[in-house]
């Protein structure tokens, strides 16, 4: 029961990507360490996608398995860039009788792991990297650690892609304030050069729009400065 209490404990940790402070770093190196935890692997290592959908290593749970992660990414070749390609878990139980990867798998040999298993955090056909774990000793996983293994990788994707789709959201409702913003003060700006210039609400619109071509300035900016004051349209009256 002991058990079944921890591993709840482990998924709840895992879910809560919704709070205010939530820390992306921590929470990645924190799945590294309970995938070491529950699934009794001697380290493990993360693989994510950045916004150019170029995969990072992002989390380990040593600085040897680290380095490994980042060696697989420099010779781009290795179980987890298959796994994260494929969007299929691949396996080695045994590195040293298997004829994939020899540069990874030498690399391996150096860092002290005989065995390991990459697992795609994937939904549905989305795929932003991959959980990879690693053992000294040889071996498969049994299929209630894959099971486990696939299941802590599920939760957190689960978790990233919300946390990914807040964030868009977020960015999205700040770039649309800010858009109104500059729209209020362009038509501000309009009212101004019109009132001083004698001349239409279109016409301002294009004095002002061939000023901020000619000066080489944003017409939000331009516009922000004919308000305040501190900027004229060419041939303006400046008292």
């Amino acid at each position: 029961m002991a058990a079944d209490i921890a591993l709840t404990d482990v998924f709840v940790e895992l879910a809560d990507t919704l709070v205010d402070d939530f820390d992306m770093a921590e929470f990645l190196h924190v799945l590294t360490e309970r995938c070491v935890q529950v699934l009794d692997v001697s380290a493990a290592g993360l693989l994510l996608t950045d916004d150019q959908g170029s995969l990072q290593v992002v989390a380990a749970s040593s600085e040897r398995t680290r380095l490994l992660e980042l060696f697989q990414l420099q010779s781009d070749a290795g179980p987890c860039l298959d796994c994260f390609r494929t969007g299929e878990a691949v396996s080695a139980a045994d590195l040293t009788t298997t004829s994939s990867w020899p540069a990874f798998t030498a690399r391996a040999a150096e860092a002290g792991f005989v065995s390991v298993h990459a697992l795609p955090m994937r939904l549905r056909n989305e795929v932003i990297g991959a959980l990879n774990l690693f053992d000294v000793r040889p071996g498969t996983l049994d299929r209630t650690r894959q099971r486990l293994g696939q299941a802590l990788a599920d939760i957190a994707t689960i978790g990233l892609l919300q946390h990914r789709a807040i964030r868009r959201r977020d960015t999205l409702t700040e770039q649309l304030q800010t858009a109104l913003n500059s729209r209020v003060l362009i038509e501000q700006a309009k009212g101004v050069v019109a009132e001083r210039h004698a001349v239409d609400m279109a016409q301002a619109f294009t004095m002002m729009r061939a000023q901020a071509r000619r000066s080489n300035q944003r017409l939000s900016n331009l516009a922000e400065a004919i308000v305040e004051g501190t900027a004229t349209i060419a041939g303006e009256p400046t008292a």
